[in-house]
């Protein structure tokens, strides 16, 4: 079997199910695990994504202004691999090349590949998309042994949270801020805190500084979509006394591998926010305090 997939957090599935092998394209953004990078990219970006927040949020409203797609997919690539697989997704237009586009590749390629398209806005939908990935590529014993050990991590998690529950709040876009919903809070709950802002399975929405220290947060996390803990720290570092004045602990996170990714990862998302909530150590590479980077 031949697999496509044109999500980061698909590849991490299939990956996971141990169908690395089976892997023949991927987006330019799928990166996890390393060796994906062998792999031919059939997408790219219209916009430069390592500009600031500020500037790369202009620029998709831009393209978007234009009427264009954000992603362009290599059609011509995609019916050379022809594939019997093709995952990719209905959730955000910004962050992977969208459905509609997919299948209208699809068509002119006359490829009759399975087409799985994930939409996950909570996160038990995350569990649920490893399972239907896993039975598109006819490994449907795979994906159960997956899912159970995430919720199993996920169950002893939430074992471990004890005494007060502090409230939470998730920072998803420095400039404009927004604030993290879909499937964030529920990672924000299984790791012991309380979400504060939009509900879980809600769109991430824009908001004002004033608006999220209104809702009086215990602890702020900072997990920019897209971006790594490199980058999430160089961005904070302009904002540092905007991100203090927020709650009386922040951290700073790699979103871009972990939170924002609806893959098998967010449940190392959960834990690390959970040791930080308890005040233990958090792996270097994840996530580190404000009070830490900063200064």
């Amino acid at each position: 079997m031949k697999i496509v997939s044109l999500l980061p957090a698909a590849t991490e599935i299939v990956c996971s199910l141990g169908l690395r092998d089976q892997l023949v394209g991927r987006s330019h953004e799928c990166d996890f695990p390393a060796d994906v990078a062998e792999l031919p990219a059939l997408t790219r970006a219209r916009v430069d994504s390592t500009l600031r927040s500020a500037q790369l949020d202009e620029e998709v409203r831009r393209v978007f202004r234009a009427g264009l797609p954000l992603y362009e997919l290599d059609t011509a690539r995609l019916a050379e691999l022809a594939p019997d697989v093709v995952v990719t997704q209905e959730a955000c237009e910004v962050c992977a090349v969208s459905y509609d586009q997919v299948m209208g590749s699809l068509r002119e390629a006359s490829c009759p590949a399975r087409v799985v398209s994930l939409k996950p806005a909570r996160l038990d939908h995350i569990l649920a998309d490893v399972r239907r990935v896993a039975e598109a590529c006819a490994a449907p014993g795979r994906g159960a042994a997956v899912v159970a050990d995430l919720q199993a991590r996920l169950a002893r998690t939430r074992s471990e949270t004890q005494g007060s529950r502090p409230r939470v709040a998730v920072i998803e876009w420095l400039a404009p801020p927004m604030l993290a919903a879909h499937w964030i809070p529920d990672t924000i709950e299984a790791a012991g805190g309380v979400s504060v802002g939009p509900p879980a399975g809600e769109p991430s929405p824009y908001a004002t500084w004033d608006e999220i220290r209104a809702l009086s947060p215990d602890a702020a996390i900072v997990a920019p979509c897209g971006f790594d803990l490199v980058r999430t720290v160089s961005e904070a570092t302009f904002l540092s006394a905007t991100l203090r004045g927020l709650a009386p602990r922040v951290l700073l996170m790699d979103g871009n591998a972990y939170l924002n990714r609806p893959g098998p990862r967010i449940v190392e998302a959960a834990e690390t926010i959970a040791a930080w909530l308890r005040g233990e150590p958090v792996p270097a590479a994840r996530a580190a305090e404000l009070s830490r980077s900063a200064e």
